[in-house]
């Protein structure tokens, strides 16, 4: 097996040799290759004996491997993608900050290893699959602080991160490929096999039954507080989309009394001097005509009165627009401990009278392309894979449906009778 020697120099330094005998044969000749450091001479004695202690494959004494013939336009992965995330449109700034933010923070953690073993920095042409999977497995596993167990350098990244880190890593290499001239072949994320999102066991949604979210609501004692979780839980809008709601946007005389969500709340980037601004709703199916119940009416009259046009409907006793933290620490959650000091066995989210409302509805048999328009939601396919799985209420109508169907008796024996 291959070893390494700590040679002195004369000026006080020391360089890490590395001996073995070629092929492993006792008798046979002893090469070496020296380092300037250790870890470099630890991986490459590791190279050597995965090469069954014979120079690793592409290696040039002295030199280190062989490089492969650069490939015109290549560049480092991050540079590229820092690149392709400020030339898209159609996203606001604070998306494009967060974009930025993952790509500094994760994507710079993908590498390239060689078939030699050598890891090397990732750049646009070098990635292949295997490296995209085991930078799926690093943001996994995490990486645990060596000196405290219980602390971490980097946390263990969650599944629905995972997923979102990876499509952008696709969007990435896609650009890439799409590119005039293309840059590489083929896309190295297209097969990886990510993890499930279902595969912790606590549920992300946490959906309230009816005595639940009352034993919530009972704890709130500033009525503009009360008007608004209740026109959360609902509506079932965002809270963006729900404090960013205007006298205007009400139709409240008819026979079909209307509120038209048109805009929401949104996150600035970082160094402008306002925190938020009014933009539009999450998706374009977030613009939407919510049908309001004869409770909602009488609620929203009360609280218009003396508004003008543009003025917002949901607003504190001092007439301020509510800012989620504010309202969490000090409306939400003082509510939500004193009902668990009560007997509530859940802990929600304000974002989870959403979802409440959502479970509602599917208890009341509504179908899920109904919910996914009062919800805003771009695609069926985003309704059906949060909330599909509470549609089992319908299990006794379809096994009904499929009995009646399958209870009709096969006429047997049918003649075709011809005509003389």
């Amino acid at each position: 097996m291959a070893s390494i020697v700590e040679r002195p120099k004369v000026d006080g330094s020391i360089t890490y040799q590395v001996r073995w005998r070629d092929g492993g044969g006792r008798a046979s000749k002893v090469e070496t290759e020296n380092f300037d450091t250790l870890p470099a001479a630890e991986q490459f004695r590791d190279l050597v004996n995965a090469h069954g202690q014979n120079w690793p494959h592409g290696w040039v004494r002295g030199q280190g491997f062989a490089e492969e013939p650069p490939v015109p336009g290549d560049q480092p992965l991050i540079d590229w993608a820092l690149r392709y995330v400020s030339r898209l449109t159609g996203i606001d700034d604070r998306t494009r900050d967060d974009y930025e933010r993952e790509i500094r923070l994760h994507l710079s953690l993908l590498s390239h290893t060689t078939h030699s073993g050598l890891v090397v920095p990732a750049t646009v042409c070098n990635v292949t699959s295997e490296d995209v999977t085991d930078w799926v497995r690093a943001e996994q596993k995490g990486l645990p602080d060596p000196d405290d167990s219980e602390k971490w350098l980097r946390r263990k990244a969650d599944p629905k991160s995972i997923r979102t880190r990876h499509g952008l890593l696709f969007s990435v290499f896609q650009a890439a490929i799409e590119a005039d001239p293309p840059l590489r072949p083929k896309n190295p994320c297209k097969g990886t096999h990510l993890p499930r999102t279902d595969d912790h066991i606590e549920e992300e949604m946490c959906f309230l039954e009816r005595d639940e979210y009352t034993r919530v609501r009972v704890e709130f004692t500033d009525p503009d507080a009360v008007d608004l979780v209740e026109w959360l839980v609902g509506s079932g809008t965002r809270w963006g989309e729900a404090t960013a709601l205007q006298k205007r946007d009400l139709n409240l005389n008819g026979a079909t009394p209307t509120a038209t969500i048109t805009r929401a709340w949104k996150k600035a980037a970082k160094g402008e001097s306002e925190r938020f601004y009014l933009g539009p709703p999450k998706t374009k199916r977030g613009r939407r005509t919510l049908r309001l119940t004869p409770t909602q009416v009488v609620m929203l009259r009360r609280r218009i009165v003396g508004l003008r046009p543009e003025d917002f409907v949901f607003r504190t006793g001092q007439g301020a627009v509510w800012h989620h933290a504010n309202f969490y620490n000090r409306r939400w959650r003082p509510a939500v401990e004193a009902a668990v000091a009560k007997g509530l066995t859940k802990r929600p989210r304000i974002h989870d009278l959403r979802h409440t409302h959502v479970a509602w509805l599917i208890a009341a048999r509504i179908p899920l392309p109904a919910i996914q328009f009062r919800l805003g939601h771009e695609s069926i396919s985003t309704t059906v894979d949060r909330y599909g799985h509470l549609v089992h209420a319908l299990d006794d109508e379809i096994s009904i449906a499929v009995e009646a169907v399958l209870a009709v008796p096969a006429q047997q024996g049918l003649r075709v009778v011809r005509e003389a």
